[in-house]
């Protein structure tokens, strides 16, 4: 067993350039007088990390630790979803992801890959020197488009597409591997990879690569109906991230799953802020502190109805008192008795 660390929280849904949101000093103060012990930077974010220089300064990175200790925090993790998003991407998101990607490469689909591998590189880099294990990241889509079978999938369309995603990410792994830092794949829709089946499929592909993990984030298993208790007992080997978010799933007559093309105010399925939505999390830290999970648990704040701010000052509280200090000694240690092998095979009838 093992007591969880925490709260951190994922700073992608709060960085923006007016104060105190716009500067990693800044942002780093208003996270502390919050209860927060750590951040979750996103890695595209030139206001918080400038990605390059962390790969090669160790002095850039110490100052970045010494900012952060001034408040009394540390990073939990590096986040690259943005980047990992761009590894693999269908022609028909072409026009949306270029916004993930510089201008200079908007308009060429390999140009853009090609950046965004280096992106992620230089994260595995930064993250071995700021002394981090793990870093967040989505597998792209190639599939996606094609997650229902109607029209009839073509034979081995999804086995073709799985091999060009693996073909594309071994080499990835491998640097992250070389660092050794933990690529933590959070299952996600919209992502080729967004189930315990396709991450699967996907291990299998980079021949169980050891660098190769989860971040778990249940509320997308509420979206989608799968059982995220029972994926804790599954893949708890695999699981090496957790961002705490909360969700609810209300079917009506008139719309489910896939949400009728609306708005996330008026879908069935809506991530909410956590207390507000119908995660147990309860038995998710039982299971984690159970499996000895070693990471942080982070707070995602990605709510259609309350304040950001107020999700934050809420999910700081929240998540300090659902995180369980494992005990050291079992409840009946008091009755404990010291027996030598010659009692204990008395005991068994062995003498």
């Amino acid at each position: 067993m093992k007591t969880l660390q925490g709260p951190s929280i994922h700073l992608a849904q709060f960085s923006s350039d007016a104060p105190p949101f716009d500067t990693l000093p800044s942002i780093a103060k208003w996270a502390a007088a919050l209860g927060f012990r750590a951040l979750q930077i996103p890695a595209w974010d030139g206001r918080l990390l400038d990605l390059a220089r962390a790969a090669e300064s160790q002095t850039y990175c110490d100052q970045i630790t010494g900012t952060l200790a001034e408040h009394g925090l540390v990073v939990s993790e590096l986040s690259t979803h943005v980047l990992g998003q761009l590894v693999a991407a269908h022609p028909a998101y072409d026009d949306l992801l270029d916004s993930f990607a510089p201008p200079a490469v908007h308009g060429n689909r390999g140009e853009r890959t090609a950046w965004a591998v280096t992106q992620l590189q230089l994260a595995a880099r930064a993250s071995r020197r700021l002394g981090l294990t793990e870093v967040g990241t989505f597998s792209g889509a190639l599939a996606w488009p094609y997650l229902y079978p109607w029209p009839q999938r073509p034979a081995s369309l999804v086995d073709t597409a799985f091999a060009e995603l693996a073909r594309r990410w071994q080499p990835i792994l491998d640097v992250y591997d070389e660092q050794g830092v933990n690529l933590c794949f959070e299952l996600h829709p919209g992502e080729d990879l967004h189930d315990g089946v396709t991450f699967e499929m996907f291990l299998a592909r980079v021949h169980n690569h050891p660098r190769c993990h989860i971040l778990y984030d249940p509320s997308h298993f509420v979206l989608q109906q799968l059982d995220y208790l029972a994926f804790l007992d599954i893949y708890r080997e695999r699981i090496r991230m957790f961002h705490v978010k909360d969700a609810e799933f209300r079917p009506t007559g008139r719309q489910g799953v896939y949400g009728g093309y609306q708005p996330w105010i008026d879908r069935a399925g809506r991530f909410r802020s956590l207390g507000d939505g119908q995660v147990d999390f309860r038995t998710i830290f039982s299971k984690l502190a159970q499996y000895a999970f070693p990471g942080w648990a982070v707070l995602e704040w990605e709510c259609c109805i309350k304040n950001a701010e107020d999700g934050a000052r809420e999910g700081a509280a929240f998540i300090r008192d659902h995180i369980i200090r494992v005990t050291e000694k079992a409840f009946d240690d008091f009755a404990a008795t010291n027996t030598s092998q010659q009692t204990l095979n008395r005991i068994l009838g062995l003498d």
